[in-house]
């Protein structure tokens, strides 16, 4: 199982606009790669049009930034046609786009980018959302480096059974936090989520950087911290009680080699 939290305080914007050349669809680009389906949707072909994209988020971090963006685009399509788009045929396209550009994504970045709630998935099982409203807050820090998923699931696979007390550890968690959200612990969300970060680095998924940054946020004020997304780079969760600590950790970790933070209320 994994959870996953929208980030409501990080923008992306997606404009389009007419262009003097016919739209040409890039397909190994995601944006591209999400007008294009958005344009096949409402049956518009050689197109001239050209987009352009604002963005808080960076790429290959584990912070949903693919999805994110084919969401921006194909919404900034039907609104340059003037076309109404409802909350499940953005899911489907977005996941249509998802697919082409990563093979078989599972949905989650997508429903969760389209969610403001926390949102639950186990694969072959499905979806299920639930309120968080803890009161705490959320420092993302950025490693600066691309996460690479598909290595990360390599060295996993390369491991075999060992790897199987590991998985099983975070299955068990990531039920753990969710019991935990409901009731408001914060202490046992943080734990477990230290708890997940050692686990990550015993299947060989973190990276020196990522696993530095942890280390410093568990050491000034953070009730637990671990790596996020895909692995082997990408970003780092920190878990702390109040906004003004949120503000010092954040600013500590920028001092101590994160290249960019953000803070999330929770």
């Amino acid at each position: 199982p994994v959870i996953a939290i929208p980030l409501k305080n990080i923008q992306m914007e997606c404009i389009v606009e007419r262009s003097r050349v016919p739209f040409f669809h890039n397909e190994k680009d995601t944006l591209s790669t999400a007008v294009h389906t958005a344009l096949k949707y409402l049956n518009r072909k050689n197109e001239n049009i050209k987009y352009k994209v604002i963005s808080d988020i960076p790429p290959k971090r584990g912070m949903g930034s693919s999805a994110a963006v084919s969401i921006a685009a194909i919404r900034a399509v039907f609104d340059y046609y003037e076309q109404d788009l409802d909350k499940e045929t953005l899911e489907i396209l977005a996941n249509r786009a998802e697919m082409i550009a990563h093979m078989n994504p599972s949905g989650l970045d997508a429903k969760t980018c389209l969610s403001d709630r926390a949102i639950k998935f186990i694969k072959n099982v499905g979806f299920s959302e639930f309120e968080t409203n803890l009161g705490a807050y959320l420092v993302i820090a950025d490693t600066g480096i691309y996460g690479h998923t598909r290595e990360a699931i390599q060295k996993v696979e390369s491991i075999g059974r060992r790897a199987l007390p590991h998985l099983h550890q975070l299955g068990k968690l990531t039920n753990e936090v969710e019991a935990a959200l409901k009731i408001k612990d914060l202490e046992a969300i943080g734990m477990a989520m230290s708890e997940a970060h050692l686990s990550l680095k015993s299947l060989g998924v973190s990276c020196q950087e990522a696993d530095k940054l942890v280390s410093m946020a568990q050491a000034n004020g953070a009730l637990g911290a671990k790596m996020s997304g895909g692995g082997l780079g990408g970003c780092i969760i920190a878990l702390v009680v109040n906004k003004e600590k949120a503000s010092w950790l954040s600013q500590l970790l920028r001092e101590k080699g994160a290249v960019h933070t953000w803070i999330e209320s929770l």
